[in-house]
């Protein structure tokens, strides 16, 4: 029999397990997921029940399931998290009010998380995470009619989710042409496996520190921008927010998930007795937000525009650093100033030409922390900051430097590329104050397209293209829409036909480290033969890594 306490351990080797090997989750994740990866997404899931779990001392396996349950339904991150949040709260109900656990026990509980997330879910996918769950379900409870010792059923239920996350690639054929498993599927018999490591052996899988893949991170940017171009997002806004129940109203949640339903999709609507977590993909969040008040108040809300949130992840290309120079705080004296992120002496020198005090060194594949920018914020002499991250991957850590700095006022403007940085800059108007400038500078960096070209890091086949490992591939805002086998130069020459029109007044034209100076400027003069006629275009020596040349667009209002 597992005791509570038993329990609580192997729940936590289990979340050891996925966020040591999170990264290789992700590296399978071929599906165009707005919502975040899956590895990471399942992850921090499940560590919210471990930061839960620090609390409880009881040896009861009720009160510990009850605890993760609450701690995952409220912390779950996207459809995987939700969906494992879901198989965990059913251990909670299969196991309420039990002190310790055999093997029946632990597949009835298994069975209602199952039952529940396949609910849950308007269209279940085979071929998923639910396919796995199910058959390692249906496998134990097979087994219990025999024994019901719960090392040997928790033996027999990884065993059955392995064979099953094998066979996802015969479920959905998009796995299969890529060649891998589903990702959720896995993250589940990971964690699935950290827990029989303590359940069999007494071994907790310690947490694994946060490691570099070489395999992963180096095609993670082009799995993700293969993915954009062969799958359709249907609804632009992934729409999540948790409403805490009125212990007035009674209306069923089915009403809202029923709503819900006739305004988008991939709806996942959860409910206990104090608050309802809903997902949905939807063209109008404002709808379902109004519909989620009238069962109580909105306690989280979460809306991302997932057109323009889906990019390129990392990829490994190691560059040997320069010896990073540690800055020294400085009085802020002068009225405002400005960090940027790039990567690139061209770049570097540019910003700074452009007024940066502090250029951070970082981007693709490079993802400068949160100390990084803390440290050129405070270098800045200025009561106000102006950051620009430049890259989706560093925005975030950009605005925790707001959290961290006390003595003056950090504007984060979340740029997420080299072209909107600089347009941003070149908005920047001294005679009015920083709010006005802020507004201002937003509204004129997210007007700019850009376009990218860089190379396919494996074999693949999406829709109806095959691509080749070293074929360059051109982005047009994170999306794959060229492909070339000859030069960087035509693929960015038909990157450009599909960007610029005639409504087109400037365009900025950013070399990398892999172009030579003579090739940028046949490139450069064949774009002005095309279009320099209507169009300024000017070209930049921006000596990046990863991109050939980064494209950047800007059209008349």
């Amino acid at each position: 029999m597992l005791t509570g306490s038993q329990l609580k351990q192997a729940i936590i080797s289990g979340a050891n397990n996925i966020c040591s090997q999170k990264e290789m989750i992700n590296d399978l994740n071929i599906f165009p997921v707005p919502d975040g990866d899956t590895g990471t997404n399942m992850g921090m899931t499940i560590s919210a029940a471990v930061k839960a779990l620090e609390s409880v001392d009881s040896d009861s396996a009720g009160e510990v399931t009850k605890t993760v349950a609450s701690a995952m339904l409220r912390g779950a991150r996207g459809n995987s998290g939700v969906i494992l949040s879901l198989l965990f709260r059913g251990f909670a109900n299969g196991l309420e009010g039990k002190e310790s656990a055999n093997g029946k026990d632990l597949v009835r509980a298994l069975g209602l998380g199952v039952d529940a997330a396949y609910k849950a879910v308007m269209k279940p996918t085979e071929g998923t995470i639910l396919t796995v769950a199910r058959e390692a379900f249906e496998a134990g409870a097979k087994a219990v009619k025999k024994t019901t010792d719960e090392v040997e059923i928790w033996e027999v239920i990884c065993s059955a989710a392995q064979e099953s996350l094998d066979r996802t690639p015969e479920l959905l054929p998009v796995l299969k042409k890529a060649g891998v498993v589903d990702a959720g599927g896995k993250g589940l018999l990971v964690i699935f496996e950290g827990m029989r490591s303590y359940i069999r052996d007494g071994v907790m899988i310690e947490l694994a520190a946060e490691s570099e893949s070489k395999a992963g991170s180096e095609n993670d940017e082009f799995r993700s921008a293969a993915a954009e171009f062969d799958e359709v997002i249907n609804f632009t806004y992934c729409t999540e927010f948790i409403v805490g129940r009125d212990a007035e109203i009674d209306t069923d949640p089915l009403e809202l998930r029923a709503f819900l339903e006739t305004i988008g999709d991939c709806v996942v609507v959860v409910d206990d007795e104090e608050i309802i977590k809903v997902h949905v993909h939807t063209e109008n969040p404002g709808n379902a937000l109004q519909k989620g008040l009238e069962f109580g108040q909105l306690l989280t809300v979460k809306v991302e525009n997932m057109r323009q949130q889906h990019e390129q992840a990392k990829k490994d290309n190691e560059k040997k650093q320069p010896k990073k120079v540690k800055l020294e705080p400085v009085e802020p004296t002068e009225e405002v100033g400005f960090v940027a992120v790039a990567s690139g002496e061209g770049l570097e020198t540019l910003f700074k030409d452009l007024g940066c005090t502090h250029v951070v060194s970082g981007g693709q594949s490079m993802n400068p922390s949160t100390d990084d920018i803390y440290d050129a914020v405070m270098a800045t002499p200025a009561k106000t900051v102006f950051v620009l991250p430049n890259n989706k991957n560093i925005i975030m850590a950009a605005e925790q430097t707001q959290k961290i700095v006390e003595d003056r006022e950090v504007i984060i403007l979340p740029t997420k590329t080299i072209p909107q940085g600089i347009c941003a800059l070149l908005a920047y108007d001294p005679t009015v104050g920083p709010v006005i400038n802020k507004g201002v500078m937003n509204d004129t960096f997210k007007s700019v397209s850009t376009g990218q070209v860089t190379f396919a890091a494996r074999d693949s086949e999406f829709g109806m293209k095959k691509i080749k490992e070293g074929e360059i591939i051109g982005l047009d805002n994170g999306k794959l829409t060229v492909t070339d086998k000859t030069s960087p130069k035509k693929a960015l020459l038909k990157l450009a036909k599909n960007m610029i029109d005639k409504d087109t007044t400037f365009v900025t034209l950013i070399y990398g480290e892999g172009v030579t100076a003579e090739e940028a400027e046949e490139t450069m003069n064949e774009l002005m033969l095309k279009y320099g006629e209507n169009v300024d275009i000017n070209l930049i020596d921006g000596g990046q890594p990863i991109y050939y040349y980064i494209l950047g667009v800007e059209s008349a209002e």
